[in-house]
């Protein structure tokens, strides 16, 4: 279990370090306020290996294991951003990795359905968002190449 500490962060993962990546986010032209909100509260250092949190609000992308990574927070956000430009409710996103960018999503549109290949990456990424109490998303272990037409049409694709 993750303690509330952790969750708040600490040193290099404090709300203060996370309130320097969001001024560096803004300073890159990131400007929606919704996305920028979320983006302060949602800690990413529970998204990465503990070894390395330090790392967690540097504008870098990060290894997750099995060969695949976090994006940068810059990415994550301009993404949100572009997507969130056609009020969306329901998204597909595939590849949920870490689940980093789903727990953005989640706070921001109605419904996730996330599908991801790697199911190690998966089950991380189910605790994480159980952990934050993220419960619009629906997660799938399988190749997003088909999408998910059993939840289909979406408003999106992430």
């Amino acid at each position: 279990m993750v303690s509330k500490i952790h969750l708040d962060g600490i040193g290099m993962t404090s709300q203060r370090t996370r309130n320097r990546m969001v001024d560096r986010l803004r300073e890159q032209g990131i400007s929606n306020l919704d996305v920028v909100e979320v983006m302060l509260n949602t800690p990413r250092h529970i998204f990465i290996d503990e070894g390395l949190s330090h790392r967690a609000y540097d504008d870098v992308s990060l290894p997750i294991g099995h060969n695949q990574t976090i994006s940068q927070p810059y990415i994550v956000a301009r993404m949100t951003e572009l997507l969130l430009e056609a009020s969306p409710k329901k998204i597909l996103e595939i590849g949920t990795g870490s689940g980093y960018q789903t727990a953005v999503l989640c706070q921001l549109v109605d419904q996730i359905y996330s599908v991801e290949r790697i199911k190690p990456l998966l089950e991380k990424a189910r605790q994480r968002l159980k952990l934050l109490k993220l419960d619009n998303v629906i997660c799938q272990h399988a190749d997003g190449g088909e999408g998910w037409r059993r939840f289909g049409p979406f408003d999106g694709i992430l």
